[in-house]
């Protein structure tokens, strides 16, 4: 088994050689098939990163800040005797 033959014998190729024959060929359906797994690839973990959060606006953001500091401050305030 020297310079990367296989194991399953000359006539049969591998699985190196059918891989090289799918991202070589260039057919429609190989084509396809390929941005089909490399979109499943990136848009997967994006979709499940995503799941529960809703967009919010810039000014949703600043008000929600804005009450937790209003609050923040009115509990810390020192009694004046």
């Amino acid at each position: 088994m020297a310079g990367g033959e296989s194991s399953t014998g000359s006539g049969s190729g591998g699985f190196r050689s059918r891989l090289d024959y799918y991202l070589y060929s260039g057919e429609k359906k190989h084509v396809f098939a390929g941005i089909a797994i490399i979109s499943v690839v990136f848009v997967v973990p994006l979709y499940f990163m995503t799941i529960g959060t809703k967009p919010q606006s810039h000014r949703n953001s600043v008000e929600k800040a804005d009450k937790a500091r209003s609050q923040r401050l009115s509990s810390n305030q020192p009694s004046v005797k």
